[in-house]
Protein backbone atom coordinates (compact mmCIF):
# COMPACT_ATOMS: atom_id res chain seq x y z
CA UNK A 1 0.00 0.00 0.00
CA UNK A 2 1.46 3.27 -0.81
CA UNK A 3 2.10 6.16 1.84
CA UNK A 4 0.55 8.96 1.60
CA UNK A 5 2.47 12.12 -0.01
CA UNK A 6 4.33 13.71 2.99
CA UNK A 7 2.98 17.74 2.82
CA UNK A 8 5.99 20.18 3.30
CA UNK A 9 5.52 23.90 4.01
CA UNK A 10 5.83 26.21 1.16
CA UNK A 11 9.07 28.06 3.70
CA UNK A 12 10.50 24.55 3.74
CA UNK A 13 10.34 23.97 -0.21
CA UNK A 14 11.96 27.15 -0.78
CA UNK A 15 14.80 26.83 1.98
CA UNK A 16 15.42 23.16 -0.31
CA UNK A 17 15.46 24.94 -3.26
CA UNK A 18 17.79 27.52 -1.52
CA UNK A 19 20.16 25.09 -0.19
CA UNK A 20 20.25 23.49 -3.30
CA UNK A 21 21.29 26.18 -5.30
CA UNK A 22 23.86 26.52 -3.08
CA UNK A 23 25.43 22.45 -2.89
CA UNK A 24 24.86 22.49 -6.72
CA UNK A 25 27.20 25.63 -7.05
CA UNK A 26 30.11 25.67 -9.65
CA UNK A 27 33.18 23.92 -8.06
CA UNK A 28 36.17 25.47 -6.09
CA UNK A 29 38.53 24.83 -9.37
CA UNK A 30 36.02 26.50 -11.37
CA UNK A 31 35.80 29.95 -9.14
CA UNK A 32 39.27 29.44 -9.19
CA UNK A 33 40.43 29.59 -12.69
CA UNK A 34 37.82 32.60 -13.19
CA UNK A 35 40.48 34.36 -10.68
CA UNK A 36 43.74 33.21 -12.52
CA UNK A 37 42.37 33.13 -15.84
CA UNK A 38 43.33 29.41 -17.05
CA UNK A 39 42.27 25.93 -15.56
CA UNK A 40 43.09 25.10 -12.62
CA UNK A 41 44.73 21.94 -14.10
CA UNK A 42 47.24 23.61 -15.38
CA UNK A 43 48.47 25.80 -12.21
CA UNK A 44 48.41 22.11 -10.68
CA UNK A 45 51.53 21.14 -13.07
CA UNK A 46 53.54 23.93 -11.27
CA UNK A 47 53.35 21.88 -7.99
CA UNK A 48 56.43 20.39 -7.21
CA UNK A 49 56.13 16.70 -7.64
CA UNK A 50 55.03 14.35 -4.94
CA UNK A 51 52.96 17.42 -3.57
CA UNK A 52 49.90 16.06 -2.95
CA UNK A 53 50.77 12.92 -0.93
CA UNK A 54 52.25 15.85 1.26
CA UNK A 55 48.54 18.05 0.72
CA UNK A 56 46.84 15.15 2.39
CA UNK A 57 49.13 14.76 5.58
CA UNK A 58 48.60 18.48 5.85
CA UNK A 59 45.09 18.49 5.45
CA UNK A 60 45.09 15.49 7.94
CA UNK A 61 46.89 17.29 10.89
CA UNK A 62 44.80 20.65 9.86
CA UNK A 63 41.20 18.89 10.00
CA UNK A 64 41.92 17.24 13.67
CA UNK A 65 43.67 19.90 14.93
CA UNK A 66 40.56 22.16 13.75
CA UNK A 67 38.05 20.00 15.36
CA UNK A 68 39.89 20.28 18.25
CA UNK A 69 40.09 23.82 18.59
CA UNK A 70 35.93 23.98 17.34
CA UNK A 71 35.02 21.88 19.96
CA UNK A 72 37.05 23.19 23.42
CA UNK A 73 35.49 27.21 22.51
CA UNK A 74 32.58 26.58 20.91
CA UNK A 75 29.84 28.70 22.63
CA UNK A 76 26.18 28.56 22.30
CA UNK A 77 24.88 32.42 21.20
CA UNK A 78 21.90 33.96 19.39
CA UNK A 79 24.01 36.08 17.07
CA UNK A 80 23.88 35.40 13.79
CA UNK A 81 27.00 33.64 11.90
CA UNK A 82 29.98 36.64 11.67
CA UNK A 83 30.63 35.22 8.15
CA UNK A 84 32.80 39.13 7.14
CA UNK A 85 34.76 38.72 10.16
CA UNK A 86 35.96 34.88 9.50
CA UNK A 87 36.61 36.10 6.00
CA UNK A 88 38.36 38.73 7.12
CA UNK A 89 40.59 36.87 9.27
CA UNK A 90 41.15 34.02 6.40
CA UNK A 91 42.29 36.72 3.93
CA UNK A 92 45.06 38.02 6.52
CA UNK A 93 46.16 34.60 6.82
CA UNK A 94 45.87 33.74 2.87
CA UNK A 95 48.48 36.44 3.07
CA UNK A 96 50.78 34.18 4.74
CA UNK A 97 50.57 31.95 1.89
CA UNK A 98 51.00 34.16 -0.57
CA UNK A 99 54.22 35.55 0.44
CA UNK A 100 56.31 33.00 1.57
CA UNK A 101 54.40 30.25 -0.92
CA UNK A 102 54.10 26.38 -0.06
CA UNK A 103 56.56 26.24 2.19
CA UNK A 104 53.92 28.38 4.56
CA UNK A 105 51.15 25.90 4.06
CA UNK A 106 51.95 23.32 6.76
CA UNK A 107 51.46 26.95 9.34
CA UNK A 108 49.18 28.91 7.32
CA UNK A 109 46.26 25.56 6.58
CA UNK A 110 45.70 24.70 10.30
CA UNK A 111 45.25 28.39 11.39
CA UNK A 112 42.73 28.81 8.37
CA UNK A 113 40.75 25.43 8.37
CA UNK A 114 40.54 26.26 12.13
CA UNK A 115 38.67 29.49 11.58
CA UNK A 116 36.58 28.13 8.53
CA UNK A 117 35.59 24.98 11.11
CA UNK A 118 34.69 28.14 13.39
CA UNK A 119 32.61 30.05 11.18
CA UNK A 120 30.98 26.60 9.74
CA UNK A 121 29.98 25.69 13.84
CA UNK A 122 28.20 29.21 13.60
CA UNK A 123 26.18 28.22 10.66
CA UNK A 124 25.09 24.80 11.94
CA UNK A 125 23.76 26.63 15.56
CA UNK A 126 22.29 29.22 13.18
CA UNK A 127 19.96 26.65 11.53
CA UNK A 128 19.04 25.34 14.65
CA UNK A 129 21.51 22.37 15.26
CA UNK A 130 22.70 22.31 18.94
CA UNK A 131 26.95 22.81 18.35
CA UNK A 132 27.62 20.93 21.19
CA UNK A 133 26.18 17.75 19.70
CA UNK A 134 28.46 15.20 18.66
CA UNK A 135 26.80 14.51 15.96
CA UNK A 136 26.69 18.19 14.77
CA UNK A 137 30.17 18.67 15.68
CA UNK A 138 31.31 15.66 13.32
CA UNK A 139 28.65 17.12 10.58
CA UNK A 140 30.60 20.58 10.31
CA UNK A 141 33.80 18.35 9.90
CA UNK A 142 32.39 16.61 6.84
CA UNK A 143 31.91 20.14 5.11
CA UNK A 144 34.82 20.02 4.22
CA UNK A 145 34.61 16.67 2.02
CA UNK A 146 31.72 19.04 -0.43
CA UNK A 147 33.00 20.03 -3.36
CA UNK A 148 29.94 22.03 -5.05
CA UNK A 149 30.63 20.71 -8.32
CA UNK A 150 27.51 20.56 -10.74
CA UNK A 151 26.11 17.51 -12.00
CA UNK A 152 23.92 17.42 -15.11
CA UNK A 153 21.91 14.22 -13.50
CA UNK A 154 20.49 15.17 -9.60
CA UNK A 155 20.93 11.42 -8.85
CA UNK A 156 24.07 11.87 -8.95
CA UNK A 157 24.75 14.80 -7.44
CA UNK A 158 28.41 15.27 -5.97
CA UNK A 159 26.61 16.54 -2.56
CA UNK A 160 24.87 13.12 -2.33
CA UNK A 161 27.40 10.96 -3.55
CA UNK A 162 30.08 12.34 -0.61
CA UNK A 163 27.46 11.62 1.88
CA UNK A 164 26.75 8.27 0.68
CA UNK A 165 30.22 7.63 0.66
CA UNK A 166 31.11 8.58 4.47
CA UNK A 167 27.81 7.60 6.11
CA UNK A 168 28.53 4.61 7.90
CA UNK A 169 32.14 6.42 8.89
CA UNK A 170 30.42 9.52 10.33
CA UNK A 171 28.02 7.24 12.10
CA UNK A 172 30.71 5.45 13.65
CA UNK A 173 32.75 8.21 14.60
CA UNK A 174 29.51 9.93 15.80
CA UNK A 175 28.98 6.73 18.26
CA UNK A 176 32.37 6.98 19.55
CA UNK A 177 32.94 10.56 20.29
CA UNK A 178 29.21 10.67 22.21
CA UNK A 179 30.30 7.46 23.79
CA UNK A 180 34.01 9.04 24.90
CA UNK A 181 33.18 12.70 25.08
CA UNK A 182 36.51 13.80 24.17
CA UNK A 183 38.58 13.81 20.86
CA UNK A 184 41.83 10.73 20.51
CA UNK A 185 43.63 10.91 17.52
CA UNK A 186 44.61 7.41 17.79
CA UNK A 187 40.77 6.08 17.64
CA UNK A 188 40.40 4.05 14.91
CA UNK A 189 36.50 5.60 13.97
CA UNK A 190 37.71 9.11 14.13
CA UNK A 191 40.66 8.58 12.74
CA UNK A 192 39.15 6.73 9.70
CA UNK A 193 36.56 9.56 9.27
CA UNK A 194 39.18 12.33 9.45
CA UNK A 195 41.53 10.52 6.60
CA UNK A 196 38.15 10.07 4.28
CA UNK A 197 37.22 13.50 4.48
CA UNK A 198 41.18 14.62 4.23
CA UNK A 199 41.25 13.00 1.13
CA UNK A 200 38.39 15.25 -0.58
CA UNK A 201 39.85 18.17 1.13
CA UNK A 202 43.24 17.77 0.06
CA UNK A 203 42.01 18.17 -3.61
CA UNK A 204 40.78 21.46 -2.52
CA UNK A 205 43.69 22.78 -0.55
CA UNK A 206 45.56 20.99 -3.50
CA UNK A 207 43.83 23.64 -5.73
CA UNK A 208 43.87 26.28 -3.43
CA UNK A 209 47.94 25.41 -3.83
CA UNK A 210 48.06 25.53 -6.94
CA UNK A 211 46.61 29.25 -7.74
CA UNK A 212 48.94 30.67 -5.43
CA UNK A 213 52.08 28.99 -7.33
CA UNK A 214 51.14 30.83 -10.33
CA UNK A 215 53.90 33.51 -10.57
CA UNK A 216 51.54 36.71 -11.12
CA UNK A 217 50.36 36.03 -7.90
CA UNK A 218 51.32 38.00 -5.00
CA UNK A 219 50.18 38.57 -1.37
CA UNK A 220 47.25 39.62 -1.61
CA UNK A 221 46.01 37.83 -4.36
CA UNK A 222 46.74 34.70 -1.63
CA UNK A 223 44.55 36.44 0.06
CA UNK A 224 42.05 36.83 -2.20
CA UNK A 225 42.12 32.56 -3.01
CA UNK A 226 41.64 32.37 0.59
CA UNK A 227 38.54 34.54 0.72
CA UNK A 228 37.04 32.20 -2.37
CA UNK A 229 38.11 29.29 -0.17
CA UNK A 230 36.56 30.42 3.04
CA UNK A 231 33.01 31.50 0.64
CA UNK A 232 32.94 27.46 -1.05
CA UNK A 233 32.56 25.88 2.52
CA UNK A 234 30.51 28.48 4.04
CA UNK A 235 27.76 28.16 1.14
CA UNK A 236 28.35 24.46 1.49
CA UNK A 237 28.12 24.79 5.15
CA UNK A 238 24.71 26.71 4.94
CA UNK A 239 23.02 24.16 2.10
CA UNK A 240 24.27 21.58 4.19
CA UNK A 241 22.42 22.30 7.09
CA UNK A 242 19.35 23.34 5.91
CA UNK A 243 19.17 19.76 4.24
CA UNK A 244 19.87 18.57 7.68
CA UNK A 245 17.67 20.86 9.75
CA UNK A 246 14.60 19.30 7.57
CA UNK A 247 15.91 15.74 7.65
CA UNK A 248 15.04 16.18 11.19
CA UNK A 249 11.83 17.33 10.89
CA UNK A 250 11.02 15.28 7.35
CA UNK A 251 11.89 11.69 6.29
CA UNK A 252 15.44 12.01 4.96
CA UNK A 253 14.29 9.64 1.87
CA UNK A 254 12.00 12.29 1.15
CA UNK A 255 13.88 15.34 1.59
CA UNK A 256 16.77 13.94 -0.99
CA UNK A 257 13.37 13.04 -3.13
CA UNK A 258 11.76 16.90 -3.01
CA UNK A 259 15.75 18.00 -3.47
CA UNK A 260 16.25 15.86 -6.80
CA UNK A 261 12.82 17.78 -8.04
CA UNK A 262 13.63 21.17 -6.89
Amino acid sequence: MDRPPVIFSHRDLLDLRYAKSLLENPSYSMRLSNLIGSPVEKALTLLPKGWHGKVNQVANAALFRALKVAIATTRKRNKPPSNRMHKALVFASGGIGGAFGLAALAVELPISTTIMLRSIVEIARSEGHDPDAPGTKLDCLEVFAFSGAKSSNPREAAYWVTRLALGQTLTDATAYLAAKGALEKTAPALTRLIGAIAARFGVVVSEEAAAKAVPALGAISGSIVNVIFMDHFQQMARGHFIVRRLEKKYDPDEVRHRYEQA
